[in-house]
């Protein structure tokens, strides 16, 4: 299936605008509509809440104001795809949990792994539920989360099982350094801070494309890459955007403990808004998915 060239306008940089997407992936030229996944929806769903369709509204805002927009609509919608997601980990945080606090002997961290195996799929669902909100056309939250997790959770097993992995271990040594006052060496905080900086700027698109287009694993890899550095201003900006709330919750510990409740309620979803703010309209753009669905 192959669509026109998406036309290109690049704006001020603001989120919520489109910029030249740079070199492109070897997939699809700039624009080719790739096929989507198969049995994918032409994208006439309704808003949950009876909630009015952002299509029929004025052109959307632009930068903050946008998100502020889409934040005001969409609350309670994002507060229920944070507890689809924090469900989907529950089993893995709460083994990670159990065993840094020394149950069993600390053998459930043995086990922490294999109960990741949700956690990929439930990334996907979460960013395609969020990019409909940013197109405007929410659904229903419960329906394409379940849709996207049954559908994508074989492909996304592994890459969400290192993700989960990465983001642990993180975890695990930021709060140690925080809680014991004591600071790693030099090299070690610039190696820790740069990875994730790299896999903020990566993992959004990655779990897109698993999302939304139909292709195997490596492909979507190399596009990954491709996109995230040929669009490095969006990528740094989505993975500063998505993580300073969490950057601020560990830099606060142990004080920021009593805010830990408010992770069930949005600590997942809200930075990922932000976050797809900035990386969506490119892999928008260079994948013509919106034209597909329209189509």
């Amino acid at each position: 299936m192959r669509g026109a060239q998406a036309e290109s306008r690049p704006e001020s940089g603001e989120p919520g605008t489109q910029e030249n997407a740079g070199s492109c992936p070897e997939s699809g030229a700039r624009g080719e509509v790739l096929p989507l996944k198969p049995g994918e929806p032409k994208d006439d769903s309704r808003p949950e809440s009876g909630a009015p369709d952002a299509r029929e509204d004025a052109p959307p805002k632009k930068g903050a104001q946008r998100f502020w927009e889409v934040l005001a609509r969409e609350f309670w919608a994002l507060a229920k795809l944070n507890l689809l997601y924090c469900a989907c980990l529950f089993p893995s945080a709460a083994l990670f949990l159990l065993g840094l606090f020394g149950f069993w002997n600390g053998l459930a961290l043995l086990f922490v792994l294999p109960a990741a195996f949700p956690a990929g799929g439930a990334y996907s669902a979460c960013v395609f539920c969020i990019a409909k909100m940013l197109r405007g056309d929410s659904g229903s939250v419960w329906h394409d989360f379940k849709r996207k997790w049954l559908e994508n959770v074989k492909q996304a097993i592994l890459p969400g099982i290192i993700y989960t992995t990465f983001v642990y271990a993180q975890a695990y040594l930021w709060s140690s350094w925080m809680l014991s006052g004591t600071f790693g060496s030099f090299p070690w905080l610039l190696l820790s801070f740069a990875s994730l900086l790299v896999v903020g700027m990566t993992a959004p698109y990655f779990f897109l494309q698993v999302a939304y287009i139909d292709l195997k694993t490596a492909p979507i890899l190399k596009n990954t890459l491709l996109l995230s550095f040929s669009n490095a201003g969006r990528s740094l900006w989505g993975a500063s955007a998505g993580g300073a709330i969490w950057a601020a919750y560990f830099l606060f510990l142990p004080n920021a403990l009593i805010f830990s409740p408010l992770v069930l309620l949005c600590g997942f979803s809200i930075p990922r808004l932000l976050t797809l703010m900035w990386v969506w309209p490119p892999v928008n753009r260079q994948f013509s998915i919106e034209e597909a669905l329209r189509g």
